[in-house]
């Protein structure tokens, strides 16, 4: 399976969340699962990606050129694809990826998780969407998200489309989960031939 990852790519934060993203690489190989990142070689993109493939699990990074040419591409990805813009990106990450999974990060790191978010909520995939937060970042979020439902703003069930965890493992469960449901087993197969 390919896990796309969003996360952070500020190199001002807690080590922590590097290292949770460091974490989050080397579960994903040794669970047998492939990698989908933003492409740079820095902070929390860098780490999930290094780990991963410390790992033995394979790697794909999407960046833009722009960030190529600022030097922050990580060009060590089993697959690197350099797309002409921030949209372009998205599209091919959303395209690649069978999961997503969102780490604590910013701007950036929420408008993914948004887009992937409403997508699911208006019907177009029924991809797993599991946010890994051991430390609450999103808390206020949630709480927003909550006050716009009750004003009449979100449909309902808005928080069915996405599952919130704490740890690594309890993320790749809840993954691994709505994936395995949602594909058709040897048995189901057959029957539609």
């Amino acid at each position: 399976m390919f896990v796309c990852v969003f996360c952070a790519s500020s190199q001002k934060i807690d080590q922590k969340y590097v290292d949770l993203a460091a974490e989050v690489g080397d579960r994903l190989a040794k669970r047998g699962h492939s990698l989908v990142s933003g492409g740079a070689r820095v902070s929390c993109m860098g780490a999930v990606a290094r780990a991963c493939r410390a790992a033995g699990g394979h790697t794909v990074g999407v960046i833009p050129q722009a960030l190529v040419d600022i030097e922050v591409a990580d060009e060590d990805s089993d697959e690197l694809i350099v797309t002409g813009d921030m949209r372009e990106r998205k599209g091919v990450m959303d395209a690649r990826a069978d999961a997503f999974l969102v780490l604590p990060g910013g701007i950036g790191t929420m408008e993914e998780l948004f887009e992937i978010w409403t997508t699911r909520m208006l019907g177009l995939h029924e991809r797993p969407l599991v946010v890994l937060d051991p430390w609450g970042l999103y808390d206020p979020l949630r709480e927003l998200v909550s006050g716009m439902y009750d004003q009449g703003f979100t449909r309902p069930h808005v928080f069915d489309a996405v599952s919130w965890t704490t740890t690594t493992d309890e993320a790749l469960d809840r993954i691994e989960a709505v994936t395995a449901r949602l594909t058709p087993s040897a048995e189901e197969l057959a029957e539609a031939e």
